[in-house]
């Protein structure tokens, strides 16, 4: 969506901006390569490399799927290598989750390549437009942290 020249931020209106970042989401979800993890893996993997080890019902709450569901993808992501079941030092009666080594890498990997294929993307376009998406990193990352992580449908008070 370009900015017409003299025309205030105040006219765009949030269904575009909406727009545009789901065009954009849709790029990112695009650059995964076929043997991708999935998107939930991905998110689940991210949750413990970002936050540590948590409890199963905890990280299905977290990623907005049901306890059932989760325990499935963990049991996939322990057979992988890429995620393991442990108890809690604090209480033995609770297992937690926790990103292995192998989880960390495998989260690396995909980066690393869809920044390369974005690269590629962004060698396409002019100085000026590289330039705005640079400048408008801040103002994305503004946004995200205005609605608190995690999936749920439940609408949340800001």
């Amino acid at each position: 969506m370009d900015k017409p020249a003299g025309v205030s931020t105040r006219d765009f209106r949030a269904d575009d901006v909406t727009a545009a970042l789901e065009r954009l989401t849709r790029l990112v979800l695009r650059l995964s390569t076929r043997n991708d993890l999935s998107l939930t893996s991905v998110a689940a993997l991210s949750t413990l490399e970002r936050s540590g080890p948590c409890r199963l019902t905890d990280l299905a709450t977290h990623e907005g799927v049901t306890q059932p569901a989760m325990t499935q993808l963990v049991s996939r992501l322990q057979e992988s290598g890429l995620a393991v079941r442990a108890g809690d030092p604090q209480d033995r009666r609770v297992v937690q989750v926790h990103i292995t080594d192998a989880g960390r890498a495998a989260l690396a990997e995909r980066r690393e390549a869809r920044a390369a294929r974005l690269a590629e993307l962004l060698a396409l376009l002019s100085e000026d437009d590289r330039a705005s998406l640079v400048a408008a990193l801040p103002a994305i990352d503004s946004l995200t942290r205005l609605v608190p992580e995690g999936r749920s449908g439940t609408r949340r008070a800001f």
